[in-house]
């Protein structure tokens, strides 16, 4: 690595005689379709490091007059479907952890972090700045990367480091370091030389200010609240950061995406708040949640027996905000260990009196790759009740094997005490997977969660079952002169049984055959079997009193049932894209029509409109009904650093209709300005008219310092 006294202007433009003193990568091979083939564009980066920052440039050629794809202009959106830069760090160069820092050709960022060697952590969001131009024959990005942003061991002058380019006119991707398709902190190369860095004294001070109106149209009463609220940030050395929070406002995150649940269990609903985001990997545990190939069924029941879940923080089991008066974390890594341990103060709400909420992970590196574990937590912040949880767990990891194949092994035993409840209050489990981008990919896993089970700061939907999983699929990818980059196959099956005795569900997930040609559109033929047991009648369909409709109530049984399907999309990168998936089969002792279709338009980068729809027509012999969930998104970007995002969802089971504006100015990273208005509409008696339910307008200004 080269260090500079004379830190370039990230201005996009590599012209000046620094960069040309800089550390020059230039060997990228192909990493998809075939990976190590030569790629069709050259790409050179620079590497530059001074005691307080990492600085990056690059150039992008292209030739054969293809463009340069730059559709997304909003600050902090995702860029999968644009050209790309990407740079992996592992500061500790320990092959386990470490950042992801994504950037498009308008300059948006993107980035997220680690979680354990292999799974992402996208809602991280560090502060970090970059610069970029496009012209005829490429695009140019510099970047600059603060030491204070990142954790780092400083008894190493040696980091893992990788670069990445996505060229989405050819759909291609390449890599500087890879493996099996994979670029992570396991699979990169190494910066050495890195010394005498610091962070200042590594205190970052964020004070904010919201205030808001709201009005509740109902009872017809205006509120009025301006709050002020602090976080503070620490780090005590350059890897274990401590971070405290008081009279926390969270008025300005992202609303949640409605869902469709036809089944008997709780949804998942991932976490959005900065506050628990930031450094969340400290706290993952088992590899609990980490798995997403089945595609049905467990996507909720893969996040089943999560031992903290912070959502169940600050939030009431009908998602109503809780005021948090105070929390504090400590989270990073001291010589082989990583640590995790927060404690909130939350505040009374409903019959709920105020409580200490405490979480304490770590984690200690063994072997090459590989984690041992403990985990505990205290308190439940939804009831009164005395509630703790203790856990271990142990997360294998191999890279190495002949033929670049992966293998990946957890296994994790947990168990709570809530007061009222003696014993079946453990939950265990193991899981083996082989996965794969190219060949053979397989898993099979295994989990017991007791009846008695109660993670009150965790995630659980269904308690008193065994869980089995096996997964097996082949992947073929084709160069590109071919027409088709790939073809898929995959099957899942999951059964659960109760520890009783007796089968509570099963599913056959089948991907029967996907095809993804050359431009990256998709051709998928699916199926699905079902088969539900009920012990208890399930209602299913159970409109407002007020509608004058009855409830819809399937009896105890025993149903089998399946689905075929097929699903359209187009490639994301064209400035218009869409997708549709249509089903139709049983359902219960009757049938279903699904319908789920979307669209989304970016007539030029300042531009986005979104569109989506679900339909699920089902006709029972206990009643027909359907269920129609609508989202319309129309956001204009006025520049990389000022945008007005606006979205509309409506669904019929709630017969409701919720509006979200927000305006978002990002005058530099660190800096935010947001105004941010809500407002909710019902239909009481479903007689398609909508009244004013309740609303909310907020201002809020936050300012990092920096010290």
């Amino acid at each position: 690595m080269v260090r500079t006294s004379t830190p370039p202007t990230i201005d996009g433009q590599l012209d000046e005689a620094v960069w040309a003193t800089a550390a020059h990568i230039a060997d990228f091979h192909q990493l998809d379709p075939q990976e190590y083939d030569e790629p069709t564009e050259r790409t050179d980066v620079y590497v530059l490091y001074d005691a307080d920052a990492l600085y990056l440039g690059a150039r992008m050629s292209t030739s054969n007059g293809r463009p340069v794809t730059a559709n997304t202009m909003r600050q902090g959106a995702q860029i999968n479907n644009d050209d790309q830069l990407i740079l992996i760090l592992d500061p500790y160069d320990n092959q386990r952890d470490g950042y992801q820092f994504q950037l498009n050709p308008n300059g948006v960022r993107f980035d997220g972090i680690f979680v354990g060697p292999s799974v992402m952590q996208w809602n991280w969001d560090g502060i970090w700045d970059a610069a970029t131009t496009i012209d005829e024959s490429g695009w140019t990005a510099e970047l600059v990367i603060p030491f204070k942003t990142l954790s780092f061991n400083p008894e190493t002058d040696t980091w893992g480091i990788n670069f990445g380019r996505r060229a989405q006119a050819q759909n291609e991707r390449m890599a500087w370091v890879s493996r099996n398709r994979q670029q992570t902190p396991s699979i990169a190369g190494r910066a050495t030389g890195i010394t005498d860095i610091n962070q200042g004294i590594g205190l970052d001070i964020v004070p904010s200010v919201s205030v808001t109106e709201a009005k509740n149209f109902t009872i017809d009463v205006d509120d009025s609240d301006v709050r002020p609220s602090i976080d503070v940030f620490y780090k005590f050395t350059p890897s274990l950061s401590g971070s405290f929070t008081a009279n926390t406002d969270f008025s300005a995150t992202e609303v949640d995406d409605r869902q469709v649940n036809l089944t008997r269990f709780g949804l998942f609903f991932p976490e959005k708040r900065d506050f628990f985001l930031q450094d969340a990997d400290a706290f993952e545990f088992g590899g609990i949640g980490s798995l997403t190939n089945f595609t049905f069924l467990s996507r909720t029941l893969e996040q089943n027996a999560r031992p903290f879940f912070s959502r169940r923080i600050g939030l009431s089991s009908t998602g109503q905000p809780v005021d948090l008066q105070y929390g504090t974390k400590l989270s990073g890594r001291t010589g082989p260990w990583t640590l995790g341990a927060l404690a909130v103060r939350q505040d009374r709400f409903e019959d709920v009196d105020e409580s200490d909420l405490v979480v304490a992970r770590a984690a200690r590196n063994v072997l090459a790759e590989s984690t041992v574990g403990a985990i505990f937590t205290d308190g439940d912040p939804r009831s009164n009740l005395d509630n703790s949880l203790a856990g271990i767990d142990f997360r294998y990891l191999n890279t190495r094997l002949p033929g670049g194949r992966t293998i990946q092994g957890e296994a994790w035993y947990q168990q709570s005490d809530t007061a009222g409840l003696a014993g079946d209050d453990a939950a265990y489990g193991v899981r083996f997977r082989m996965p794969g981008w190219t060949g053979p990919r397989f898993g099979v896993g295994f989990r017991e969660i007791q009846d008695n089970f109660n993670p009150a700061l965790g995630f659980i939907n269904r308690a008193g079952i065994r869980d089995f999983t096996f997964e097996l699929g082949w992947i073929e990818r084709f160069p590109l002169s071919s027409p088709v980059r790939n073809i898929h196959t995959l099957m899942s099956y999951e059964r659960v049984e109760l520890i009783s005795g007796g089968l509570q569900s099963e599913i056959l997930d089948g991907r029967v055959i996907h095809f993804s040609n050359q431009r990256g559109d998709n051709v998928r033929l699916l199926y699905t079997a079902n088969r539900e047991v009920l012990r208890e009648p399930f209602v299913i369909w159970d409109p407002d009193p007020q509608s004058g409709d009855t409830p819809i109530v399937i009896p105890p049984g025993d149903y089998s049932f399946d689905r075929p399907s097929i699903n359209m999309e187009t490639t994301g990168r064209r400035r218009l894209s869409a997708g549709i998936t249509f089903g139709q089969g049983g359902f219960y002792t009757g049938t279903i029509e699904n319908i789920d279709a979307e669209m989304l338009w970016t007539p030029t980068s300042q531009w986005r409109l979104f569109w989506s729809y679900s339909y699920n027509g089902i006709s029972l012999p206990e009643g027909d009904f359907d269920l129609r969930l609508a989202r319309v998104g129309v956001d204009y970007i006025f520049s990389n650093r000022l945008s007005w995002v606006n979205l509309i969802q409506y669904d019929n089971a709630t017969e409701s209709i919720g509006f979200n504006s927000r305006l978002h100015w990002i005058p530099r990273a660190g800096r935010e300005a947001f105004i941010v208005l809500n407002h909710a509409m019902t239909d009481l008696d479903r007689d398609n008219s909508f009244q004013s339910d309740n609303g909310d307008l907020t201002l809020k200004f936050s300012y990092t310092f920096r010290y």
